[in-house]
């Protein structure tokens, strides 16, 4: 039986595409792609003439079988994404699967990966970290991840896509509180550009600026809790007393998180829950 080959490519530049990668995709017999426009051009580029196969998000059903068919018959198979590692937070992992539990072997041809690339320079940990791929665009989902994590220790990396960046960074803020980040864009390529600071500062520097390129979010974990239960009542007594001021509660509870350190739904629960 033949292989399935998971090939990672780069993740921007080009001179990162290595030499196993290029070894492998001459020799396969077809390459399984998200994008094949894309792909094609990877491909143009390096001299490499092979036939595609689109499989994306939509058609992993469909074309995971046909693909799973091919390689039991004596084919062997690239799967590869737009950059970097298929199969990270990409349809890839489905075919892997697929071909796993029927016994089709699974190669991997590693390469960068964005999530990898950005962790090393945020100046933040890396001794532990999870990856939290992209967060959901339901409000619901978006918060039940983050409520899910906003105790972790360990440092966090999210993707995002730019037009979402914003609304991003101020649910982040909500639910996590103001914690260190580093917003990592368009690494390796041209306008590569890492931002530290922390994430209410980056709310106010995308204020009036549109975020351009793809974004790997890398947040520090949560700070160990050695405040006494005294000192998130004495956040939550600063947002009543802003709210007898006037204030809206979700304005006062954002407020009195800056100034305690403490996460905007930590303080809102002992509002409501009082």
């Amino acid at each position: 039986m033949s292989k399935l080959y998971v090939v990672g490519t780069p993740i921007g530049n080009l001179s990162d595409m290595s030499p196993r990668a290029l070894e492998t995709l001459r020799s396969v017999d077809f390459i399984a792609a998200e994008d094949t426009r894309v792909t094609m051009k990877l491909l143009t580029h390096f001299d490499i003439h092979k036939p595609l196969v689109s499989y994306y998000e939509h058609n992993i059903r469909e074309k995971g079988e046909l693909i799973l068919n091919r390689i039991i018959d004596g084919e062997n198979c690239a799967i590869v994404t737009d950059a970097g590692m298929p199969c990270i937070s990409d349809p890839g992992e489905d075919l892997v699967r697929l071909c796993a539990e029927h016994g089709v072997e699974v190669n991997v041809v590693p390469s960068p990966t964005a999530a990898m690339s950005a962790l090393a320079i945020s100046g933040l940990s890396t001794s532990r970290f999870s990856f939290e791929g992209f967060l959901s665009v339901t409000k619901k989902q978006r918060n039940a991840h983050l409520e899910e994590i906003k105790d972790y220790k360990h440092t966090l990396i999210f993707y995002e896509a730019p037009h979402k960046l914003k609304n991003t960074l101020n649910d982040l803020y909500e639910t996590l509180g103001d914690r260190r980040i580093s917003l990592c864009r368009e690494l390796t390529k041209i306008h590569e550009e890492v931002l530290r600071g922390t994430i209410r500062e980056m709310i106010d520097y995308y204020e009036d600026k549109t975020p351009k390129g793809e974004y790997v979010l890398v947040i520090e974990g949560a700070a160990e809790k050695q405040e006494e239960a005294s000192d998130i009542e004495a956040a939550a007594e600063f947002a009543r007393k802003e709210i007898d001021n006037g204030k809206k509660a979700s304005e006062a509870c954002k407020e009195a998180a800056k100034k305690f350190g403490f996460s905007k739904s930590e303080i809102y629960s002992l509002i409501v829950d009082n």
